[in-house]
């Protein structure tokens, strides 16, 4: 894969302070001094190249209504069935599989506890398999930006 010079500097400029506007890859293209569908563009092209995984905000959760992680122990031979159902509720995200008797993760929000509750009730009753709610203790942030030496990359 070759990045060049703007692709490495869009993803060292934003990896953290992306715009807060209607419009932020405009405000990124006027900085990186490109139009709006090249950012946009690029940002496709990083992610179907598994340069980045995702664009999109972080922000605290709490403060945007109610969220919980949770478990599934899915049949082997039927986790992509059980991970599609999954995906097909409301809320869901960050839905991956693990080594591990409870093998599907994922997070379900809600914009209210009640409504959290509800949702996971129904997606345990639809699965019919053995469910592990993990509420959050204890938050913690943990900083996901990286200085990337792009001389030491091949």
């Amino acid at each position: 894969m070759q990045l060049d010079a703007t692709d490495r500097r869009l993803i060292d400029r934003y990896q953290k302070g992306m715009p807060i506007t209607s419009r932020p890859f405009l405000a990124m293209g006027e900085e990186l001094g490109i139009p709006e569908e090249a950012v946009i563009g690029r940002l496709e092209a990083l992610q179907a190249q598994q340069a980045i995984s995702r664009v999109g905000p972080v922000f605290e959760h709490s403060r945007a209504g109610a969220s919980l992680l949770a478990a599934v122990a899915a049949p082997k031979e039927d986790i992509d069935q059980v991970a599609d159902r999954i995906n097909h509720f409301p809320g869901i995200n960050h839905n991956y599989a693990r080594e591990h008797e409870f093998n599907l993760w994922f997070v379900m929000t809600a914009p209210d506890e009640k409504t959290l509750e509800t949702r996971l009730d129904e997606l345990e009753k639809t699965l019919a398999l053995p469910f592990l709610r993990l509420p959050m203790v204890e938050a913690y942030h943990i900083d996901l930006a990286f200085n990337i030496d792009w001389e030491a990359l091949p």
